[in-house]
């Protein structure tokens, strides 16, 4: 067999310096589709939780971009390349969605420039923070302002009153509806409901009473667990699914997150039903789906090893099943994944790929 010599020019003979393969999608890209796949999830708290959900959104949104706009001002470079990369949009994202729909303005505003200066930039910018942002920014109001982070109100569906987005926005910024009525009040004029989401009544619930009294609780009588918050997690899970089909995140960290938590509540419930919540409720309440594909796939304080992805996941799921039974707050998502982010230096480096040929 004869081969036949190939002939080139040297003047057109390019070579290309390595790498040889290119993500095709850009650092503001994949932000832009967080914030698409979390739509889903926004509106389904919207349609439960009421339009406080939007306005919290906005407010933390509006921070993030004048903290980050401010930051990099102090670094004397230029703002608008900053903020073209969404970074500073998805942290004010997340803590929106994560905060009680009625909270006080303040609250959202004080959180997020914490999650922005202090979480992200004191340790120098987009990539170089160890901890999730939007989680600090959780983490410090909830420890600070334990009362205010805890009002949530429950379903729509379960109140006797109705709020119209004007009566949100007022009471955002006033503490009280425009007929005076302080959201201590309305929590207080809802009969039948001592706690107001289903983590809540299952955690206090277990002091007084027997499993099954808890399960007959109004807000426990779901399909799969607490009225509303069900639909919010499967809402989140869609996204999370979009997500991952448009391989925006990998699946190792939400695929271990969700079997750590449901294999330790599974065991737990089959070994005493009496005393631990069933899974499903552990599953489809809280923050479980936003925190498995939304909160835990952050690529900069996420482990970045395929193996380290799941050792990071399962680390969180179990993490969230041991606060929430044991601790002192009964949703535990944020203290989980910053706990997991310390742990992510130690688990990158004994994860890493052996090179070829490597002894």
């Amino acid at each position: 067999m004869k081969f036949r010599p190939v002939k080139t020019d040297n003047n057109q003979l390019k070579v290309a310096s390595s790498p040889f393969t290119h993500n095709q999608k850009s650092t503001s890209q994949i932000m832009l589709w967080v914030v698409l796949a979390a739509i889903p999830g926004i509106a389904a708290q919207t349609y439960f939780f009421g339009y406080g959900t939007l306005f919290q959104i906005l407010l933390a949104i509006i921070t993030a971009l004048l903290a980050e706009s401010a930051a990099i001002a102090l670094k004397k470079q230029l703002i608008l390349p900053y903020l073209k990369d969404n970074s500073a949009l998805v942290t004010g994202l997340l803590l929106g969605i994560s905060l009680p729909p009625l909270a006080p303005w303040w609250l959202i505003v004080l959180g997020t420039f914490f999650a922005v200066i202090i979480a992200k930039h004191l340790y120098g910018g987009l990539g170089q923070n160890p901890f999730n942002p939007a989680m600090i920014g959780y983490v410090v109001l909830l420890i600070s302002f334990p009362i205010q982070m805890t009002s949530w109100m429950p379903p729509e569906s379960l109140q006797t009153f109705t709020l119209t987005p004007w009566d949100s926005l007022v009471v955002i910024f006033t503490g009280h509806t425009p007929d005076g009525s302080t959201l201590l009040q309305l929590q207080q004029g809802i009969d039948g409901l001592s706690q107001a989401t289903p983590l809540d009544s299952f955690k206090t619930g277990r002091l007084t009473h027997n499993i099954d009294e808890i399960l007959q609780q109004p807000i426990l009588q779901g399909i799969l667990a607490g009225i509303g918050w069900q639909w919010v997690n499967v809402a989140y899970l869609v996204g999370g699914l979009i997500m991952l089909n448009r391989k925006i995140i990998n699946w190792q960290i939400p695929t271990a997150f969700i079997l750590s938590l449901g294999i330790c509540a599974l065991i737990s419930w089959l070994f005493e039903p009496t005393r631990y919540s069933p899974p499903l409720l552990q599953l489809f309440s809280g923050a479980t789906m936003l925190g498995a594909f939304f909160i835990a796939t952050d690529p900069v304080s996420a482990s970045t090893t395929p193996k380290g992805r799941l050792i990071y996941g399962a680390i969180i799921g179990g993490l969230i099943w041991i606060i929430r039974v044991y601790g002192g707050y009964p949703d535990a998502v944020a203290f989980a994944v910053l706990l997991a982010n310390i742990c992510v230096p130690l688990i990158d480096h004994y994860t890493q790929p052996r090179a070829y040929g490597h002894k």
